[in-house]
């Protein structure tokens, strides 16, 4: 399984001349001969990434937006995708977004909406809504409950794979949600868990989850401020990764 970071909030040190940044996130993920296009950023940053990087993505098998977000929706104005790809999301976010945008998705796309876990391509899944169960987790941006915040879920034969956008929902409720749609420990999470100093329940509840959890692999990215990237380097020695940079998991 290899996924690459098409647009994070800084660019990798091996490939930063040739690959920008922008705050956002985008991944492009490539699992069982199936290529996924992971939210988008806000502009052609993911595009001129993926060009850089030599990926092709009219290539995509499944575009999966995270929720409706500026810095995760974005790019899709800027696409130049050949053919009409099948685009996952929560219903609210086609209501949400500028209504530009959402009739350029409703008509460039082969829309397919789920607010309940989906099985959308063999052991990949959408995992719809996320129950808000942890009492350390805010479950919501600002005065907006964020139903439509959401992650992928892959089964393998360790475990399974959570990739997140922001984790609105929480990063926590995200991951108990994903083990009980696959049925599966964590094996890796990785992506955006909206983890900032101003809030330190949230992020001493989530290093604890994770201590109990042991998933063998963890990434935070993208909406992870400084102080809470030490806890997570301090604690399992997470290395950041940013824009260019891949990560490849024996699974």
């Amino acid at each position: 399984m290899k996924i690459t970071i098409l647009c994070e909030n800084a660019a990798g040190h091996e490939l930063a001349r040739y690959c920008l940044a922008e705050w956002g996130f985008s991944a492009f993920v490539q699992v069982n001969d199936v290529n996924i296009l992971f939210d988008t950023g806000h502009t052609e940053v993911y595009k001129h990434n993926a060009e850089q990087l030599k990926i092709d993505l009219n290539n995509t098998h499944f575009v999966v937006l995270s929720h409706y977000h500026w810095d995760h929706t974005g790019g899709l104005r800027f696409h130049n995708l050949k053919t009409k790809k099948k685009i996952i999301l929560h219903p609210q976010i086609l209501e949400k977004l500028p209504q530009d945008e959402s009739q350029r998705i409703r008509h460039d796309f082969q829309i397919v909406t789920s607010n309940k876990p989906l099985e959308f391509s063999k052991n990949i899944y959408y995992l719809g809504e996320i129950p808000r169960k942890t009492n350390f987790e805010k479950g919501r941006y600002k005065d907006d409950p964020m139903l439509d915040d959401s992650a992928l879920a892959i089964k393998t034969a360790k475990g399974a794979i959570v990739i997140t956008g922001c984790s609105h929902s929480g990063v926590c409720n995200i991951c108990q949600y994903a083990k009980e749609v696959t049925g599966q420990k964590l094996y890796a999470v990785l992506g955006g868990l909206h983890l900032f100093e101003n809030d330190k329940k949230a992020i001493e509840g989530t290093i604890k989850y994770f201590r109990t959890e042991k998933p063998k692999f963890l990434f935070p990215m993208h909406c992870v401020d400084l102080p809470a990237m030490v806890e997570f380097y301090h604690n399992f020695g997470c290395k950041k990764y940013s824009s260019g940079d891949t990560i490849q998991l024996d699974c």
